[in-house]
């Protein structure tokens, strides 16, 4: 059986998550620029691109980007945004950057597009090839969920239906063994026996956790935000735990 994230980055992934912003991409995009000092022309990548609405919003503040995803189907409908072509598509698995080392400026991990793996080592691996692939002094962010802030605010179970397509999605939330997953349930009106489901998971990292193997990979901490206000990181009132630093020499 195929691990669950090559089963739910598929195409109703784009049913699901619909309602994502792009407009508010750029202006995150926008933020993530000026947190990591990226003069005009610097070479990014957005490891975990999906659909391409930050590699986008990033080319679009003058950045040379590269998106890279494991899924050829969310990068097909990537494509089909970039009309223009202002962002390079790549497929490929984070653990194994398919890229030379040093060739970036700087590197973006978004919307918690980390901690998939069932072994620590391959999550781990990210981080290693993130140093990889980065320039001395590179700039990475990575945008991680705060595990204490979803252990005290999960919804343990949402339901609505697809203006557009009159598609039931239904979606269950859980806390398991260190993970968070998301039973998901997507019927059409009267053809119950025809769901579809998939499962998302990811591992609870803690802030120690990134420190020590950031260090451990040649990567520096420098700032800790709580979320895309630019607002410091509190351990049990942040909704996220956005990392940024810089790469350290081999």
């Amino acid at each position: 059986m195929k691990p669950w994230y090559e089963q739910s980055f598929g195409n109703d992934y784009t049913l699901v998550y619909k309602h994502r912003n792009w407009e508010q991409a750029g202006k995150e995009a926008r933020k993530m620029a000026d947190w990591l000092k990226l003069p005009p022309g610097a070479r990014v990548l957005d490891i975990g691109c999906g659909l391409g609405r930050h590699a986008l919003a990033l080319a679009r503040c003058g950045l040379s980007v590269t998106g890279v995803d494991l899924s050829p189907i969310l990068l097909k409908q990537a494509r089909r945004h970039d009309a223009r072509r202002e962002v390079k598509w790549v497929e490929g698995d984070m653990r194994e950057l398919p890229f030379d080392a040093g060739r970036f400026d700087a590197t973006v991990n978004l919307f918690t597009s980390f901690g998939y793996f069932s072994l620590e080592d391959d999550n781990a691996k990210v981080l290693r090839n993130i140093r990889r692939v980065l320039r001395e002094e590179g700039a990475f962010l990575i945008d991680f969920l705060n595990p204490d802030y979803v252990e005290r605010h999960l919804v343990p179970r949402s339901v609505r239906v697809d203006a557009e397509t009159g598609q039931r999605i239904e979606e269950v939330r859980t806390i398991q063994g260190g993970w968070v997953q998301k039973e998901i349930t997507i019927t059409v009106p009267g053809k119950r026996e025809a769901a579809r489901q998939y499962l998302e998971r990811v591992k609870l990292y803690r802030l120690d956790w990134f420190a020590h193997r950031l260090a451990e990979c040649g990567l520096r901490l420098d700032r800790l935000y709580g979320d895309y206000d630019g607002s410091d990181y509190d351990t049990l009132h942040s909704p996220r735990m956005i990392m940024a630093g810089k790469a350290g020499a081999w």
